[in-house]
């Protein structure tokens, strides 16, 4: 049994069965490792003492405004033509971080010698984009703030069944339960702007 570390602080450590964590001979990181490392930790910004997690949402919020600035260079000319492309990017990016994540933490795993280092934040990252799944870019900012809290919240709370999701094994564990927590917020928020829109 392993202790399993997590970037959201108000987590328990949860133990659960060791997988593929045996400490190998010492050797010289390869480019592969640092691949690895840069993907998993988001550029280094896994390494943020402080709240590691939030600081992979909010890199999570930049592509997000990087997706809808690019889709709105490319189709200026009518809301659906943008919002539909907007959401084709949104999803090809976060199929991209996903897979990436899922390889990336798997390596992480055996190069940090722990279950879910908390330096690994590329689930944050991935978890805060589908979280803007069903956020319309013409709602306003509070919609982008709401996505972000409610991406938190969930991440944290790790309502049935999220918490169960981390005992799959390496990065497939890593990654599915902030994916599951970014859909409960997507479904979340995109039930406030539903009734706002109504109202």
């Amino acid at each position: 049994m392993v202790i399993k570390e997590s970037s959201d602080e108000l987590n328990a450590p949860a133990v659960t069965a060791a997988h593929d964590t045996a400490r190998p001979p010492r050797r010289e990181r390869t480019t592969r490792d640092y691949l690895a490392l840069t993907i998993a930790t988001a550029g280094g910004i896994g390494f943020i003492p402080i709240a590691p997690g939030t600081w992979g949402a909010v890199i999570g919020i930049l592509l997000y405004l990087l997706v809808a600035a690019s889709a709105a260079r490319v189709f200026n000319k009518t809301e659906a033509q943008f919002a539909s492309f907007r959401i084709v990017l949104l999803l090809g990016l976060i199929i991209c971080v996903v897979a990436a994540g899922i390889w990336a933490a798997t390596h992480c795993e055996r190069l940090f010698k722990r279950k879910d280092p908390g330096a690994v934040v590329i689930d944050e990252v991935a978890g805060q984009l589908i979280a803007f799944v069903f956020v319309p870019a013409n709602v306003g900012r509070w919609s982008m703030v709401a996505a972000f809290i409610a991406f938190r919240v969930f991440d944290i709370w790790k309502p049935y069944p999220i918490s169960h999701l981390e005992a799959l094994e390496s990065g497939l564990g890593i990654m599915a339960d902030d994916v599951l927590a970014g859909v409960y917020a997507a479904i979340s928020v995109g039930l406030m702007i539903a009734i706002y829109s109504i109202l």
